[in-house]
């Protein structure tokens, strides 16, 4: 065997004892009928990307925390800010990072503006997941 054999050999072995498992059960599904059907129900990549970008914006606690507020009641920047300990200018920022995403919605009275939870959906997944959390 030549010295360059022994390497490839060497190497081959390696990658596949570090390969990601494969299942050797057998399937009560018929994969290769499945397959179709399961490619139908996955997400597409558009979607996907958009729904990536929405739960990544819920990553930020203070605008968590504006969200919670805003689960009760309607409010202006000012009083935002004040209930969070925040700045008006930090609450206005998080707040344009939620109207983008279509989470709050706003009317203004006079100069004043106020916020509010966009729709119902925004307050079924904001209080489906404090739920969720506060399960035992």
């Amino acid at each position: 065997m030549s010295p360059n054999s022994a390497v490839n050999g060497a190497i081959s072995q390696s990658h596949e004892q570090n390969d990601t498992p494969t299942c050797d059960r057998a399937h009560l599904v018929d994969c290769s009928r499945a397959a179709g059907d399961i490619q139908t129900q996955v997400l597409n990549t558009a979607k996907a990307q958009r729904m990536a970008e929405f739960f990544s914006l819920l990553g930020d606690a203070n605008r968590l925390r504006l969200l919670s507020v805003l689960a009760k009641q309607e409010l202006c920047v000012c009083d935002l800010a004040a209930a969070l300990s925040m700045s008006e200018s930090a609450v206005s920022h998080q707040l344009r990072a939620l109207r983008a995403m279509r989470l709050v919605s706003y009317r203004k009275v006079g100069r004043q503006v106020f916020y509010s939870l966009l729709d119902r959906h925004v307050f079924e997944l904001y209080q489906a997941v404090a739920e969720h959390l506060d399960e035992a």
